[in-house]
């Protein structure tokens, strides 16, 4: 396919000035910890995050030390899920899925999910939500 730019007129009027990006780093992100678990999830793009306020989603790396589990829950909110790092399985669903550095794993509204890092190393996963969790 070509993209042949947008076709309609955007929802968010492109301002007179030029719009400068926020430029980051996971250190600059704000970690998250987990009840119950060593898993840690550092929000990098966020609405929390004063040096990357995004509005409409969030980025942020979660990070599952080895034999470690993110017990399975749900939202609202639509997630995909790029394995950079490690493998581990994935409950999606009810079911179980083998996952491994390269693979996608796109989350409706209210899929059930969890991970289980089944692997020696960390798992590292680069997570994006939109909207935003809270």
């Amino acid at each position: 396919q070509v993209y042949k730019g947008y076709q309609v007129d955007p929802p968010v009027p492109k301002p007179a000035k030029r719009v400068q990006p926020n430029i980051v780093t996971v250190q600059d992100g704000i970690p998250l910890t987990f009840t119950g678990s060593e898993v840690v999830n550092v929000r990098v793009l966020h609405p929390t995050n004063s040096k990357a306020p995004s509005k409409n989603f969030s980025i942020s790396m979660l990070y599952i030390p080895p034999h470690a589990t993110l017990s399975v829950g749900s939202h609202y909110n639509e997630e995909c899920y790029s394995i950079l790092r490690g493998r581990g399985t994935m409950t999606l669903a009810g079911k179980q899925v083998e996952v491994r550095a390269g693979m996608f794993i796109h989350l409706l509204s209210w899929c059930e999910h969890g991970v289980d890092n089944t692997g020696e190393e960390s798992l590292e996963i680069l997570v994006c939500t939109s909207p935003p969790n809270p």
